[in-house]
């Protein structure tokens, strides 16, 4: 399924050092997939983004990760994912798990489901945490690009963002992943996870170095770099 599916992560200029490690522990697992970066900049100058500056969005990829089927030519799937997580096993496995007749996967997190003191009011680096239905349900999706028709660059650069992240484009046929696939660090209390995402924020920003599995994501920086050997004597001196 490799040669069918798409990996698109979400670009965001005061995030570029984990854009490269969720990149780079995409392609440590499997070499072969393409994983292309949704940069805003190139998409405005494709005349494929055209909205005004998004003052309430909390990153640049906000909008611009419904554009995914489009750069598919609506072919094939795409996954397009935040750039705040790190892959811990071969990415195209989400396909073996996912519903591939329906017109989007995703996690469908249950915020009332969590533990009410790990939901904060402030994320990243000072942004508002906004909460609504369906959160963070559109921060990793699995398009069935032929069936996502619907979000055109027309349509992507004029609807709202309700409707865009509530997905009221897929007409609820949108098939359930397990939360191994988008694992909220610091919400699920299990090991079970293939794709991590600091979705509150990661140890690129100075006030979560200690966020929950942050060796998980140094331990990949580090493989980026060449010096995990270095890194994993050390937090093995450290048990």
């Amino acid at each position: 399924m490799t040669n069918n599916l798409k990996v698109f992560i979400g670009w965001d200029s005061r995030e570029d050092e984990a854009y490269k490690v969720a990149r780079a522990s995409i392609l440590r697992h499997n070499p072969n997939v393409e994983v292309y970066p949704l940069k805003l900049y190139e998409l405005k100058a494709a005349s494929l983004y055209a909205r005004p500056a998004d003052t309430a969005g909390s990153t640049e990829f906000t909008i611009s990760r419904f554009l995914a089927p489009a750069l598919c030519y609506y072919e094939g799937y795409s996954l397009f994912m935040d750039c705040d997580v790190v892959a811990t096993t071969d990415i195209t496995k989400i396909m073996d798990e996912a519903d591939l007749t329906k017109t989007v996967n995703c996690v469908q997190h249950d915020y009332e489901s969590f533990d009410s003191s790990v939901i904060t009011d402030v994320k990243m680096d000072g942004k508002v945490q906004s909460h609504y239905p369906r959160k963070n349900w559109s921060s990793v999706m699995l398009f069935n690009n032929a069936k996502c028709e619907m979000l055109t660059p027309g349509y992507v650069n004029s609807a709202t963002p309700k409707e865009l992240h509530r997905m009221e484009w897929a007409n609820e046929d949108i098939g359930e992943l397990h939360h191994r696939w988008n694992y909220l660090a610091g919400y699920y209390n299990d090991d079970d996870h293939s794709l991590i995402h600091w979705t509150d924020g990661g140890p690129w920003f100075e006030n979560y170095r200690d966020c929950p599995l942050n060796e998980i994501w140094y331990n990949e920086l580090f493989h980026l770099y060449g010096i995990h050997e270095r890194f994993e004597r050390v937090m093995e001196s450290m048990k």
